[in-house]
C-alpha cells in the first residue's frame, strides 16, 4: 500500500504522539507535527526531536509548528493523529475540523473513552479509536525517552461502525511503522480492555509518586489496586462491553471473570513497564499539569453513578487524586495509608 502520497498531522508531540512522529517521519511519511508547547516546537526546530531507546538514540528532523500556526495552513489533511490530553481532544478535534476532508479520518493515540468526544465533532463515519501499548515519557523539551521499541509496542485499531475502510487501512499501514497493528471490528471494547487496565495503575501509582512497578509491589497497594480493577471490569459487563483479547492475552488465556481484569494489569506490568516507568498522570503533577481524572477514575464513577449505583474504591482515590489537583495533598509514598483506607468504603 503506497502511502506516500498521504498527509498526515499529529496533533500533540509528547511521549506518544512524539514517539509515533518521529517514526513515521524515519519511515519518510509526510508528517506534520503541531504542539501547544512552546519550548518544545522550538527545540524540535533546532534540534530535531530526540528518542532514546534501550540500544540506540534516535535524533530525526521535525516539521514542527506551534498551535498558533494551524491557522496559516490551508491544505487539508488526511489522517489526523493527536496525542493531546483527555480533556484537551474536544477543542483539539474542533481545530483540525476545517483542516480535514469529507474523508479524512481523525484518530486519537490516547488512553480514555475519547472516541466519542471526537465522534460528536468531526462525525462518526471520520473517528478512528486507537488502543495504546506504549512506555514512554518526556521530561524536557524535543527529547523522549521511549521504553519500548516499535516492535515491542503494540496498537489496536477500529472504526465505531466496525467497519473494515480504506483509511482504516491507511491509518494501519501508517501506525504499523511505530508499533505492531491489530485491527478490531469492537473497538468500543477493545478501548474497554486498556481501560480496565489503566484505572489500577494511574492515579495509585500517582499518589504514591513512585514509578508504577515500586507502586504496585507496595505493601498493601496491590488489593487496592485490585479493587478499583473489579469495580470497572463490574461497570463494563453492566453496560454491554464484550471482553476481549488485549495486550497479547490471548481468547484461550482469558478467564470467564474479573480475575481477567487482574491479569491485564499483570500484563501491564510484565510487558509495558521499566523501573523507572513513571504513569502519565504522575508525570503531568510533575511538571505541574492537571492530570486526566476525568478519563480514569473519574469516567468509571461517573458512567456508574448514571446506571444508578457506586464505585466507592475508585470514587475514594479520585478524591485523594483531586486533592493533588487542588494543591492540599502532594504525591508521596506516605499516601499509602489513605489509599489502603479506600478499601473500607467498598
Amino acid at each position: 500500500m503506497a502511502l506516500d502520497h498521504l498527509k498526515i498531522a499529529i496533533v500533540g508531540a509528547g511521549a506518544v504522539g512524539g514517539s509515533v512522529a518521529a517514526d513515521l517521519i524515519r519511515a519518510g511519511l509526510d508528517v506534520t507535527v503541531i504542539d501547544q508547547w512552546p519550548a518544545h516546537v522550538e527545540t524540535m526546530r533546532a534540534n530535531g526531536l530526540t528518542v532514546h531507546l534501550a540500544a540506540e538514540t534516535q535524533v530525526t528532523p521535525v516539521p514542527a509548528l506551534h498551535l498558533c500556526q494551524v491557522a496559516e495552513l490551508r491544505e487539508p489533511f488526511d489522517i489526523v493523529l493527536t496525542g493531546v490530553k483527555t480533556y484537551d481532544t474536544r477543542w483539539t478535534a474542533e481545530l483540525m475540523k476545517p483542516l480535514m476532508r469529507p474523508d479524512s479520518v481523525f484518530v486519537g493515540l490516547q488512553n480514555g473513552m475519547t472516541i466519542d468526544d471526537v465522534a460528536a465533532i468531526v462525525g462518526a463515519d471520520r473517528t478512528i479509536g486507537c488502543v495504546l501499548g506504549i512506555a514512554a515519557n518526556l521530561r524536557t523539551p524535543g527529547v523522549i525517552v521511549r521504553q519500548v521499541t516499535p516492535a515491542e509496542t503494540w496498537f489496536s485499531v477500529g472504526t465505531l461502525s466496525g467497519e473494515r475502510t480504506e483509511r482504516l487501512d491507511q491509518v494501519a499501514a501508517v501506525l504499523a511503522h511505530a508499533a505492531e497493528i491489530v485491527v478490531t471490528d469492537d473497538i468500543r471494547s477493545a478501548k474497554w480492555m486498556k481501560l480496565i487496565a489503566n484505572i489500577p495503575e494511574m492515579l495509585p501509582s500517582g499518589l504514591l509518586g513512585m514509578p508504577l512497578l515500586e507502586a504496585a509491589h507496595t505493601p498493601g497497594i496491590r488489593p487496592v489496586m485490585d479493587a478499583m480493577s473489579r469495580e470497572a471490569y463490574a461497570l463494563a459487563i453492566d453496560l454491554g462491553i464484550t471482553m476481549m483479547p488485549s495486550l497479547g492475552i490471548t481468547a484461550e488465556a482469558m478467564p470467564n471473570s474479573d480475575q481477567y481484569a487482574l491479569d491485564l494489569l499483570d500484563r501491564v506490568l510484565s510487558h509495558f513497564s521499566q523501573p523507572d516507568t513513571r504513569v502519565a498522570v504522575l508525570q503531568d503533577w510533575e511538571k505541574g499539569r492537571r492530570a486526566e481524572l476525568d478519563a480514569f477514575s473519574g469516567y468509571i464513577v461517573a458512567q456508574r453513578a448514571e446506571l444508578g449505583g457506586s464505585a466507592p474504591v475508585n470514587e475514594r482515590i479520585l478524591r485523594l487524586s483531586e486533592k493533588v489537583e487542588r494543591g492540599e495533598l502532594t504525591p508521596a509514598p506516605e499516601n499509602a495509608p489513605l489509599l489502603m483506607a479506600a478499601l473500607g468504603s467498598a
